[in-house]
């Protein structure tokens, strides 16, 4: 029952940040009608993703011994993943109506890996009984981790966004340039906080900060798109 409880409260923990930046980025499309479901399917699609990139992270580590090297490799896997359940989504589904919904799509399948990623992050010290560690853990995710899934991911659907208008050919070249964007962010993001210093990594925190507050600016350049631009 402990465990069970446990589980519970990292997950209540590790869910709740995505949940507040859930709604904050699908207030950025207050004024269309975006369907529940597809928002929901998105979370939970990014979710599920995340058991895949376990599997996938354990063999990085394994195969590779440089530190640097995984974490680049950790990125760009977490963002490829993201990018084909987005992709399905966006492509395959014919969820999107304007151009700003790959922007939310892309959020929300972000949102619900870092979800589940926080849940595990937060799950290892409550385990030990570290309930300080596992509160500081639960703020650090919050202002760095999941914002990083969000823009990462984000920038892909603003790329898609931006070209909504654009051919089917162009939209997808453009989807592959958001995700090789999106890579380099989350990989620098990685290399910035190995091995340090608080200082350092509050450094890294504010320049992802700064990131989000282009990401808000991006959404506005996205409703913006017309017909009559292109």
């Amino acid at each position: 029952m402990a465990s069970i409880q446990l589980f519970l409260y990292a997950f209540l923990a590790g869910i709740l940040p995505s949940l507040l930046w859930l709604f904050f980025f699908t207030r950025e499309d207050s004024a269309h009608n975006n369907s529940r479901r597809i928002i929901f399917g998105c979370f939970i699609g990014g979710a599920l993703a995340v058991i895949i990139a376990i599997f996938a992270e354990k063999i990085i580590a394994d195969a590779i011994s440089d530190p640097s090297m995984r974490y680049i490799l950790w990125a760009t896997f977490e963002e490829v993943v993201k990018f084909i359940v987005a992709a399905v989504i966006i492509f395959a589904v014919r969820a999107n109506e304007d151009p700003v919904d790959a922007m939310i799509y892309c959020a929300s399948v972000a949102l619900g890996f870092a979800a589940i990623e926080n849940t595990l992050f937060i799950l290892g010290p409550l385990s030990q009984g570290s309930i300080v560690s596992a509160i500081i853990t639960t703020n650090m995710r919050f202002i760095g981790a999941t914002l990083v899934h969000v823009v990462s991911s984000s920038l892909v659907g603003f790329m898609v966004g931006y070209f909504f208008y654009y051919s089917r050919i162009t939209k997808i070249v453009a989807a592959f340039a958001g995700l090789a964007g999106a890579i380099a962010l989350h990989a620098t993001f990685n290399l910035s906080i190995i091995n340090a210093s608080s200082l350092d990594t509050l450094k890294a925190f504010g320049w992802i900060w700064g990131a989000v507050v282009i990401l808000i600016i991006l959404f506005e350049e996205v409703k913006a798109v017309h017909p009559k631009y292109i």
